[in-house]
């Protein structure tokens, strides 16, 4: 099987801040807020599990690349390293990838 390089695995956003529109829950649904800052993504339950919102948040294409990046210690939840996949994330949360933070909302 071949292991997917952390290059390859970022298909980050721009570091523009992504914000939903109205009454909108679905991350294709981001338009560009060009104040900068950190992203909301919010999500339609209590808790979501990390690589289920890395996904949502498009900081991956899918969940075996969050593999990469946690094995990397790429990953910081409220800003302590995090290798957990399942780890659950709850409303407030504040997801860092390199230098992008997306906070669960």
């Amino acid at each position: 099987m071949e292991r997917r390089s952390k290059e390859r695995v970022m298909r980050i956003a721009p570091p523009d801040v992504y914000r939903h529109r109205e009454g909108s829950a679905r991350a294709g649904d981001r338009t560009p807020d060009m104040m900068g800052g950190m992203q909301d993504v919010p999500i339609s339950d209590d808790m979501i599990r990390l690589g289920q919102f890395l996904k949502l948040a498009n900081l991956i294409d899918s969940g075996s690349d969050a593999r990469v990046l946690l094995e990397d210690g790429s990953v910081r939840v409220n800003g302590e390293s995090e290798r957990r996949r399942g780890r659950q994330l709850h409303r407030g949360d504040v997801v860092t990838v390199q230098d992008h933070q997306v906070r669960v909302a």
